[in-house]
């Protein structure tokens, strides 16, 4: 059994059993990694993919749980070679992070400007998607941080830690009805089209437990991932925009009346995960902490030695989150 061909059946398997696209990204040839996926097969004297003729059409049972296993050493063997590249040199590497289209729009250019110019030889890589894609790139090592408002706490191997609370606004053009009220209510604005973010995005589960606590049931629309999508339809006129406050440029969406919205909807907050056994370099701490300050090399310290979400909880249940 070699390393090799557990990364092939790894790699297969994130392909959607697609070979020849595996072969592609890992810079090889697609009968290479047929044959050694063949070769590591009859060794175990278990077929780790089923077939029809020469296609791949699904994982094996006992595939799964090899894929598992084959990805928790490829993780272990990992840790390692960070181990060994920070001891040679502390300032170079990769960092990986999964994060949502407003995180990385609005809440990350200053952290990352200022740490690439300190790190310049690290490379940072950058994946968005859904909070749940998120969550699952971290937990199975796609990723080193994941950064969300939703859905981390679906995934019990993430070691997850607040960042900061944030606020929603409400946005329309300029006259609108709901500019000239002397104070925003969720009555008035159930009573309008609503544009905002889908469902499981940007902590948007706050918005329908709000509604829904006092009998209301908003007029959704047009729902997006992207605040910039959201207010290009609001200025369409197609509804009344609901979104992250940090969200609103003063610049750019001078064309906007900004609603405060932080009285009618329960704060959220964003956090920052990594898989439990994760590595971190002296690099990966610091920008932990440069995007969220009270974060420390010690505090984190602490929160990896958490064993569950209670002592978690219980660790930053006297910090005082930065709200924005």
């Amino acid at each position: 059994m070699k390393l090799q061909q557990l990364r092939y059946i790894w790699e297969v398997a994130h392909h959607d059993l697609n070979v020849s696209a595996t072969a592609q990204s890992l810079y090889t040839s697609q009968p290479g990694i047929s044959k050694q996926i063949r070769l590591l097969e009859d060794e175990l004297g278990v077929e780790v993919f089923a077939r029809s003729g020469k296609h791949l059409t699904r994982v094996t049972p006992a595939g799964e749980r090899i894929i598992t296993t084959a990805g928790e050493i490829l993780r272990k063997v990992e840790s390692i070679k960070q181990i060994a590249q920070e001891f040679s040199n502390e300032k170079k590497g990769t960092l990986s992070i999964a994060t949502t289209h407003t995180q990385a729009r609005y809440a990350l250019p200053d952290v990352i400007s200022a740490f690439i110019k300190q790190y310049p030889e690290v490379a940072l890589h950058m994946h968005q998607g859904t909070p749940t894609q998120i969550a699952e790139m971290a937990a199975d090592g796609t990723v080193d941080f994941a950064i969300a408002t939703e859905a981390l706490e679906q995934f019990g191997d993430l070691v997850m830690m607040p960042c900061y609370r944030w606020n929603r606004c409400v946005i329309v053009p300029q006259n609108h009805p709901l500019a000239r009220l002397p104070k925003l209510t969720l009555e008035a604005l159930a009573e309008h089209p609503i544009v905002t973010y889908v469902f499981g995005f940007t902590g948007r589960s706050k918005l329908d437990e709000a509604f829904a606590h006092h009998g209301l049931e908003p007029k959704v629309v047009f729902t997006a991932a992207d605040a910039d999508v959201i207010k290009t339809y609001v200025r369409l006129g197609l509804g009344v925009g609901i979104v992250a406050r940090m969200a609103v440029d003063p610049v750019l969406d001078q064309d906007l009346v900004v609603l405060d919205a932080s009285e009618l909807f329960e704060s959220s907050v964003t956090k920052i995960g990594f898989r439990r056994g994760t590595f971190l370099r002296g690099f990966m701490l610091d920008f932990i902490e440069r995007f969220a300050p009270h974060l420390s090399r010690e505090r984190v310290a602490e929160a990896v030695q958490c064993r569950n979400k209670a002592e978690l909880d219980e660790l930053f249940s006297d910090v005082q989150l930065p709200t924005y």
